[in-house]
């Protein structure tokens, strides 16, 4: 602690320690609490307590007072457990007996203030904070606050109950951490004071009648198999499997989706991995004992597992496929599709009376469909999935929901009219079609999933954000066929589904809903960019009128749809052989108006951001691959962008520039040699000093330094942060000591480390000087030239600044001298700064 809080801390604790003064706002015992927290990470708490004795005292002072605040009393109680975290410290305060007066039966557990849930929640905090050493378990033990945290695990307040039982978790974890014994019976072991009292209450509570109580139990037995993996945990487990797994046979049994986590917390931990534990028993158990809902969530469980017997995997397997087997066989299929499963391992008749309800059919499917494709997309797959048949019972569910399924059966025509229009299930669904484009063959694709998908995009039914879902599921399915070889034959299918699909997009983007145009442009965008280097693709589009729609959007009454719109155009700009075929817009002069002029308008005129955002992050796109329009005048293009973006008000176009001139910036240096290759021979000198010169000439045209620097001012943190870490790179390439010699001389250097203040007075210089000048009058005039430009960059302290914006903005205000003070001056102004709210 240091000297100015050392001797601001005794009036604060009087403060604290007088009933008679009111502390205005109690987030300043939070912090207060937090600085303490730090403090006794890095500094021994019996030297704080004893090198300050006013913090015993304010203890001490809060116990005698007759009516303490509960925010007051709650505060000593949470301190109190970060000092005796160390052994050291507890010993000293219990040796002057006020442990005891804080967390045994002399303190607040009796008096009116324990009603408080602010004093229980403090109580049980300043408890978990103590129990970090034996002498602090066996005080707990002895002074009757284990059966207190029991009672507490009840608390009606939810903050209460949910701290009391994570202090019982790590009580009964830290009592048992050097417990390795591994005898038959839990009985027969020499169990920890602790342990022979929680162990006992967990049995007891399972075997009660009362749901929360099991609940609770249960939870607290997750974290524990969670968080320990010691040979204690399988003993514990003996003995309190049989009273788990007569819970299953409870009815009404309200705690499944507990007893689920439950044994997913087992499963994952070494010691259970053995296939002959008889956790794998009580899990096959609870497999055929809980809903299909609980059942669904342990069966995915188990199979992300690869230690677990293959028995419990393939009953896991068919109680997650049940419900899509019967979807599958309620509706008319050809007789290579005749299910999922030859032989259910559990009864159907549930799964078949749930997909028959409404309320219960939808959540069902959700359920189950979402697992499946967390299945889908593991790298490592625990079971074979049958994923041909899997897939037609998706587009059953598919064709269900837009009424083209046939039913065949009473069941089968309960689910066509529950799913038609079930906006849940579709978009569940389409996701997972679109899983499968990882597993499965350009020919099945061309089958009933291509027929499904422009279903989909072509009904007016679809809802906006299932047509979302068809565009994503579409995208996939397309990127995945073209990244495979294929024959001619494969491409001319495909080249229909393209023909079949630009029409379907063309009238997309000419709908009414701003959200359907939106997704079909971000559909288009992302579809260019992964094909548009395939020939056969290119001419498809070109020969469609999706290249004209998409830029008519360009002028759309909604900002999104423009932001979109533009980057469409950015990446169908790439295909060069489109500009004859893109009816160009024609300005006053009649004059065709490119792309480029195009884009660079939306940036000046647009008073939306999201369209300006989309332009600078297209030209970034254009400059970083090498855009034909860009490469024909890269400096000009460069310099007008960044002039027009300096003089933008949104931080994320401000930004966007900076991240342009940073790429600009790299292909220039890498251009002239003066970027870092490892494997490019040590250039001479002269040579260096030349490619610095060229490389400075270049950036003095554009006017880069002028732009960074103003960035580096910029009253948006980000964007000051950013211009600050392109100009330490840039410093660290261009500042070379020998080629700066050769051409100046040392009464032209400037002082060293200067601010920004200093910066701002420079570049309000060079703002007022229309024409550069010499180096030599560049000081009296004002002016710059390559040289001032890399004198100024020399002359910055920028590591200084990057520091200084890295820091938090209101490091001053959270100092811990800065919080002393503040409660010392808001004392008493409670009530004198009360405001009538009327």
């Amino acid at each position: 602690m240091d000297r100015e809080c050392a001797q601001l801390l005794p009036p604060v604790c009087a403060v604290l320690g007088d009933s008679r003064q009111l502390v205005a706002d109690d987030t300043f015992l939070e912090k207060f609490l937090d600085w303490f927290k730090t403090l006794t990470e890095t500094e021994s708490s019996l030297h704080l307590l004893q090198e300050n004795p006013c913090l015993t005292e304010l203890i001490t002072c809060v116990l005698k007072l007759k009516d303490p605040s509960s925010s007051t009393l709650s505060f000593i109680l949470r301190l109190t457990g970060i000092f005796t975290a160390s052994e050291s410290c507890f010993q000293y305060l219990q040796q002057r007996e006020l442990l005891n007066s804080l967390f045994g039966e002399e303190g607040p557990l009796s008096s009116a203030l324990w009603e408080e849930a602010s004093v229980r929640s403090g109580w049980v905090q300043g408890v978990h904070s103590m129990t970090q050493h034996q002498s602090a378990i066996h005080f707990l033990c002895n002074c009757g606050a284990i059966d207190v945290i029991f009672t507490l695990q009840g608390d009606p307040s939810l903050f209460v109950a949910s701290a009391a039982n994570r202090l019982l978790v790590h009580i009964l974890t830290f009592s048992l951490q050097s417990f390795q014994t591994k005898p038959v019976n839990i009985k027969d072991c020499d169990w920890p004071i602790c342990a022979q009292k929680l162990i006992p209450h967990l049995e007891e509570s399972l075997k009660s009648s009362s749901a929360s109580r099991i609940k609770q139990s249960l939870k607290l037995l997750t974290s524990v198999f969670g968080c320990c993996h010691d040979l204690w945990t399988e003993v514990l487990w003996s003995q309190l499997s049989e009273p788990i797994t007569y819970l299953l046979e409870k009815e009404p049994f309200n705690a499944g989706n507990s007893l689920v986590d439950l044994f997913l917390s087992m499963a994952r931990s070494p010691v259970f991995s053995c296939p002959e534990c008889s956790l794998w028993k009580s899990a096959s158990y609870a497999l055929e004992h809980l809903n299909p809902a609980q059942a669904g969530c342990l069966s995915v469980g188990i199979l992300k597992l690869q230690e677990c017997p293959q028995a419990v995997k393939t009953q896991a397997l068919s109680v997650l496929l049940q419900p899509m087997d019967c979807v599958l066989k309620a509706a008319s299929q050809p007789l290579e599709y005749p299910g999922l499963l030859n032989n259910s391992l559990s009864d159907s008749a549930t799964i078949e009376t749930l997909l028959s309800c409404r309320s219960s059919c939808a959540s069902l499917l959700c359920q189950t469909l979402a697992h499946l494709e967390e299945l889908l997309y593991l790298t490592y797959m625990p079971v074979n999935l049958p994923h041909i048949p899997l897939l037609k019972s998706v587009v059953t569910v598919l064709q269900f929901g837009t009424g083209l399924a046939t039913p065949a059966s009473p069941l089968g025509s309960k689910i066509s009219r529950i799913l038609i229009g079930c906006f849940r299930v579709q978009r569940s669904a389409l996701d997972i079609l679109g899983a499968f484009s990882h597993w499965e063959s350009h020919s099945v694709f061309m089958g009933s999933v291509s027929d499904i998908l422009l279903a989909y995009l072509k009904s007016p039914d679809t809802s906006p954000t299932v047509l979302k879902k068809s565009f994503q599921a579409t995208l996939k399915w397309l990127v995945r066929l073209s990244e495979a070889p294929s024959s001619r034959d494969h491409w001319l299918q495909t080249e229909q589904f393209f023909r079949d699909l630009f029409l379907v997009l063309q009238k997309r983007l000419c709908s009414h809903c701003w959200e359907i145009r939106d997704s079909a442009l971000e559909f288009l965008t992302l579809l260019v960019k992964h094909l548009r280097e395939k020939e056969e693709f290119r001419q498809v589009l070109v020969s469609s009128e999706v290249p004209k729609f998409t830029e008519d959007l360009l002028e759309d009454p909604e900002s999104y749809v423009r932001a979109s719109a533009v980057l469409a155009m950015g990446q169908l700009s790439f295909l060069t052989h489109l500009n004859s075929k893109i009816p160009s817009t024609e300005n006053g002069d009649g004059k065709e108006k490119s792309i480029v002029a195009q884009l660079q308008e939306i940036l000046v005129t647009d008073s939306e951001g999201f369209p300006r955002r989309a332009v600078i992050s297209v030209f970034i796109d254009w400059l970083r691959d090498g855009h034909t329009d860009v490469l024909k005048d890269t400096e000009q293009f460069v310099s007008s962008v960044l002039q027009v973006v300096n003089c933008d008000l949104d931080w994320e176009v401000k930004a966007g520039g900076l991240e342009l001139a940073e790429v600009f910036s790299a292909k220039t240096l890498g251009r002239v040699g003066l970027a870092g290759c490892p494997y490019v021979s040590v250039v001479s000198a002269a040579t260096r000093s030349t490619q610095l010169n060229e490389s400075l000439q270049i950036f003095y045209r554009v006017k880069l330094f002028e732009f960074l620097f103003g960035a580096l001012c910029d009253c948006d943190r980000p964007v000051a942060q950013k211009a600050c870490n392109i100009l330490i790179a840039l410093k660290a390439e261009l500042c070379d000591e020998n080629s700066l010699k050769e051409g100046l001389s040392a009464e032209h250097s400037f002082p060293e480390a200067h601010g920004i203040a200093w910066l701002e007075k420079t570049l309000r210089r060079w703002s007022s000087c229309a024409e550069p000048c010499p180096i030599g009058i560049a000081n009296e005039a004002g002016s710059q030239n390559p040289n001032d430009i890399l004198l100024v960059l020399r002359t910055i302290d920028l590591e200084g600044l990057n520091k200084s914006l890295n820091r938090s903005s209101d490091h001053i205000e959270n100092s811990p001298q800065s919080l002393l003070q503040d409660i010392l001056a808001t004392v008493g102004t409670l009530e004198e700064n009360e405001a009538d709210c009327y």
